[in-house]
């Protein structure tokens, strides 16, 4: 099955599950819509629903496509910057651009970065933060599907290497947000309310990192 955004063709990618209850539609990176539905349901009734739902299909594409966008330039703590190749190893970052040598020692610097402006942002919340904590532990990694990661068993915080990308309040939500885990492991109304507590904005932020 294909789908015509835009006048571009993508795939429709489908998967039947005897255990699903409902129908999922999702544009992936690979700019497929992935359709995920109830072994019993027609192509035909999937084809109908599509043409139903093409507007937020729509959306759904050109969503994925500023993701790329965004995911191929460089940014740093939420600015982009053009990046300029230079014949040494040092790097410099001058009104909107940062001076590289080779691409790895980039990825050294940006998680060099990472390290110690996560850290000292995870003791500065922790420090402050309204209810007495257990002693935790950091750690950096990338992640596809989450910016962080609260372990209540071992009171270790993982916390998503894309962070040092984007709006330092970003980073900060998810750091209060992870700390929080350590007195509500779940997303109750209590958690929410802690969360408040610590970071009254985080609806505002939460609303902006959809984006991404």
């Amino acid at each position: 099955m294909k789908i015509n955004i835009n006048g571009q063709i993508h795939d429709v990618v489908i998967i039947k599950k005897r255990g699903n209850k409902n129908i999922y539609m999702r544009v992936k990176e690979d700019m497929n819509l992935h359709i995920t539905s109830n072994l019993f349901v027609s192509d035909k009734k999937i084809e109908k629903i599509i043409e139903d739902n093409i507007a937020t299909i729509e959306k759904m594409y050109n969503k994925q496509i500023d993701k790329k966008d965004r995911n191929n330039d460089f940014y740093y703590l939420g600015d982009k910057y053009d990046i300029v190749k230079v014949n040494n190893d040092d790097i410099e970052i001058i009104g909107d651009k940062i001076f590289v040598g080779n691409r790895a020692n980039l990825d050294k610097w940006i998680k060099k970065q990472a390290e110690e402006i996560f850290l000292n942002k995870l003791d500065y919340y922790y420090s402050s933060f309204s209810l007495p904590l257990p002693k935790v532990s950091l750690r950096i990694r990338k992640m596809k599907s989450r910016w962080g990661v609260c372990n209540t068993k071992t009171k270790i915080i993982t916390l998503n290497l894309e962070l040092i990308k984007r709006d330092i309040t970003f980073l900060d939500y998810v750091i209060n947000h992870e700390l929080s885990h350590l007195i509500h492991p779940n997303h109750s109304k209590d958690f929410w309310n802690l969360v408040s507590i610590n970071y009254p904005n985080y609806k505002e932020i939460r609303k902006m990192m959809k984006k991404y």
